[in-house]
Order: C-alpha cells, then sequence, then structure tokens
C-alpha cells in the first residue's frame, strides 16, 4: 500500500525543494550531493508536515544547512588521479571547506540568519517569522555572522598564504 502524501506537501513541494536544493549547493558544490540533501530534507519535512505545514521554509532550510554541513565533513577530499586524465574539481573546494568550518563556528542565531537570509535568499520579514523575531534582531545577528564569517575567511586565507585584499 502506497504511502499516503500529507495534505498541501505535494503543493509545497518543488518551492521547498527549491530552497533545500540550492542551500545544499551553495554549501557543496555538487548537484547529486545537493539533491541528495534537498531529498533528505523533504523527506524529514513530510513526515512532520502537520507541525510545519503553515510555514516551512525556515524548517526545510535548517534542516538542509545542517544536512548539507554534515555530509561536507564527513566528505573525503578529492585528490586528483596519479595516472590519466586528471578529473575535474571544483575551484572554490577550498573555499566552501572555509565556509562550513565558520558557519560551525556561528552561535546558532547567528548562523540560522545567515542561512535563512543569504543562502536561501529569504526576506528579512520572512527571516524574522521563521527565527520568531524582530526584523532588527535578523538584521542584527546576520549582520554579525557575517563579520564573523568574513574575519574566519580572511584568517584562513591569511594562514594559507593566498592574498588577502579587502573587497
Amino acid at each position: 500500500m502506497p504511502e499516503r502524501i500529507p495534505d498541501g506537501f505535494d503543493q509545497a513541494f518543488e518551492g521547498l525543494y527549491g530552497i533545500a536544493y540550492r542551500v545544499a549547493f551553495r554549501i557543496l558544490g555538487d548537484r547529486g550531493d545537493a539533491e541528495d540533501v534537498a531529498q533528505e530534507a523533504l523527506a524529514r519535512a513530510a513526515v512532520r508536515w502537520s507541525r510545519l505545514k503553515d510555514r516551512p521554509e525556515g524548517w526545510v532550510t535548517r534542516v538542509a544547512s545542517n544536512l548539507a554541513i554534515d555530509r561536507y565533513r564527513r566528505r573525503k577530499r578529492p585528490t586528483p588521479p596519479l595516472n590519466g586524465p586528471v578529473g575535474i574539481v571544483d575551484p572554490h573546494l577550498g573555499e566552501r571547506g572555509d565556509l562550513v568550518v565558520a558557519l560551525r563556528r556561528l552561535p546558532r542565531r547567528q548562523r540560522e540568519a545567515v542561512v535563512l537570509r543569504y543562502l536561501a535568499d529569504l526576506s528579512e520579514v520572512q527571516v524574522a517569522l521563521e527565527m520568531g523575531c524582530s526584523v532588527g534582531a535578523v538584521k542584527s545577528h546576520g549582520a554579525r555572522g557575517l563579520t564573523s564569517l568574513r574575519r574566519h575567511l580572511t584568517e584562513s586565507r591569511g594562514k594559507d598564504g593566498d592574498d588577502v585584499r579587502a573587497s
């Protein structure tokens, strides 16, 4: 007997999948991994749909970002083969790793604000609703989070000997 799709979930699926995929891809940089993360996030949302159906975007975003960060940590760094053709390597792989580390270091509220606002592209009003706070608090958490991310990313580039310039 096929499992029943929760009421309203099928109508919300496409938009939620898009959000989950976008967040996962921005963290992982791999389409297949981002698809897997998005599917897992939506499967978890379906199970909890009765509680999420009024405002599921923030919950799906948080789950997708957490799953993507976990997947990135477990992923082995690809190494080019010694003999034969060199595979395509993500030129931003090191930056993604630095981003994952920096996101994990942020306090929870700052990480939520940054992920919801800048990785999921939700508006400040939507983020405030999802976080249960004011738009001003979203701006504050987001600004502090971005400042910490910039500092960490600048420090990590400096350690690698890369050219660090203010942009």
